[in-house]
């Protein structure tokens, strides 16, 4: 009679799952393996204000106000209506857009997307069927200055170019110097 209550009693306690453990010392390392997952607000929520951090955000609710990612990607989605100024690594618009928008490096207008306002970015991808109304600004990539060594050259160098109908310049020094 009693032996079945202790029974019931160790096998009950065996199929208990264990309690987690957790430890201050040792880093949740799956966190650290895992890839970013994006912060994400999705259709039916509309949000007011301003949204600031590293990493990427799906919006595919309402927005109104100002988002910065810095390193981040900002994806809006095929039912997102955001009204913002933006400033992110990369965004992605399936959906509409109306503001200002600096990427600082692409921006991707999907053939559902619709941008309306001034865009900055140094690489952009509209698809067929994507609708933009925009001034947009795409900054020269770095200017990279390369040394040139001094070269002289003479007058008889050039002198024993063969000569064309178009008048030339002659070079004396280095760089067009005369």
């Amino acid at each position: 009679m009693w032996r079945k209550a202790e029974d019931s009693i160790q096998k009950s306690s065996r199929d208990a799952s264990p309690s987690p453990v957790f430890s201050a010392e040792r880093p949740d390392t799956a966190a650290q393996d895992s890839p970013r997952t994006p912060a994400a607000v999705s259709q039916g929520i509309k949000i007011e204000g301003e949204v600031s951090g590293n990493g990427d955000l799906f919006m595919d609710g309402e927005f109104d106000g100002k988002i910065h990612l810095g390193s981040g990607t900002f994806t809006v989605g095929r039912n997102a209506r955001v009204s913002a100024e933006i400033e992110a690594r990369e965004v992605i618009i399936r959906g509409e857009v109306i503001g200002t928008l600096k990427a600082c490096e692409r921006v991707h207008i999907w053939s559902t997307g619709k941008f309306t306002g001034y865009l900055e970015t140094r690489g952009i991808v509209i698809e067929d069927g994507a609708v933009l109304h925009s001034n947009v600004a795409v900054p020269q990539a770095a200017v990279v200055e390369v040394a040139v060594p001094d070269v002289a050259v003479s007058e008889t160098d050039l002198s024993s170019q063969p000569s064309s109908p178009e008048p030339s310049a002659r070079v004396k020094g280095a760089a067009g110097a005369q």
